[in-house]
């Protein structure tokens, strides 16, 4: 399929984290951006975020994206789409809560732009490293070839007893498999192709409208509480970590997907590297000696990271220059300080 390099694009779940830097992000280069939200209060927000847009921004209500044809009209007429919207909380009882509206949304989108998005040439789908991992007690470097078999099992033998965290991969997972077999099994019939961008944990300014630090998403809410607030003890500052990207980084990641013709049909894990809690605890109090100091006895070059992410595919197919955990950091504490959070 070639580049799309302009035209008008479908962000479903534009008033999310991701979302909105999404939106932004293509907005700036050019593109035209049709939104959809759950709610019309919901559309009030993004809208009133992109006033200085005019018309190159509109925002459509998708009330419940588990019901068939819910995406039918909101794909007329677009160049291309980025699939955004999927629960993140670990809040569900019955995995079916996370698991339903991840699938039923993630296909629906797909069966909705095989059927009445005439114009659609690519469709970008953010799944997440949760779909990539199986959780280890020995460092591992993954890869776009792995697959999180763990969290299925967990969830099928252990249902509603299953760990939150077990749920809500068990639902990424289970989603992007769907989006691919979609895809394989109509692709000879498609007009358009299918890239998967894998994010690990997400971390970085919020431009969306939140209230207060509680009503972040979850990923930007560990981070306040964590970083800001203290809330670890000094051994789970040391031993707990993963791989990040920052979010502005991953919203360039899905402006790329879209103009590079080389990605069609690709998995691609998007991330800036590992780290430790202690990482950015230790960052942000040398930028503000009032914040927490943490485990000082902490040595970064001593540190053993469990989960790491081949970086060889995003840097062929995107060639992104990630923002280092300063410059996240930095960035994240001033628009904490704006919000008038610390």
């Amino acid at each position: 399929m070639p580049a799309i390099t302009s035209g008008k694009v479908l962000v479903t779940g534009a008033n999310g984290y991701i979302a909105v830097w999404v939106v932004k992000t293509l907005l700036d280069q050019g593109f035209s951006v049709r939104g959809t939200v759950r709610s019309e209060s919901k559309a009030a927000d993004v809208r009133k975020i992109f006033k200085s847009y005019g018309d190159k921004f509109e925002v459509v209500v998708v009330e419940d994206i588990t019901k068939d044809g819910a995406f039918d009209e909101a794909v007329k007429g677009v160049d291309a789409i980025e699939h955004t919207a999927s629960p993140f909380h670990f809040k569900a009882i019955e995995p079916d809560e996370l698991i339903i509206p991840a699938v039923h949304g993630t296909t629906g989108i797909l069966k909705s732009a095989q059927k009445h998005g005439t114009s659609v040439k690519r469709v970008v789908v953010t799944s997440s490293c949760a779909s990539v991992l199986t959780p280890s007690t020995e460092p591992h470097v993954f890869s776009e070839a792995d697959w999180n078999e763990a969290s299925l099992q967990e969830v099928r033998e252990k249902g509603r007893d299953a760990t939150p965290q077990g749920k809500y991969r068990a639902s990424k997972t289970l989603a992007e498999r769907a989006a691919w077999q979609f895809y394989e099994e109509n692709k000879a019939n498609l007009k358009w192709d299918l890239v998967v961008l894998n994010p690990p944990f997400v971390f970085g300014p919020a431009i969306h409208a939140v209230d207060k630090p509680e009503n972040l998403n979850e990923s930007a809410r560990d981070w306040y509480f964590n970083v800001v607030k203290g809330k670890l003890d000094k051994e789970a500052l040391v031993n707990f970590g993963s791989s990040y990207v920052d979010v502005r980084d991953l919203a360039l990641a899905h402006a790329l997907a879209l103009q590079k013709p080389d990605v069609a049909g690709e998995r691609i894990i998007i991330s800036a590297g590992p780290w430790k809690w202690q990482d950015f605890v230790s960052i942000a109090h040398r930028l503000d000696s009032h914040l927490p100091a943490g485990n000082t006895s902490y040595d970064p070059q001593k540190t053993v990271h469990l989960v790491r992410y081949a970086p060889d595919k995003e840097r062929r197919l995107l060639g992104i220059k990630f923002r280092t955990m300063e410059e996240t950091t930095k960035d994240t504490l001033e628009d904490f300080k704006a919000r008038g959070w610390l």
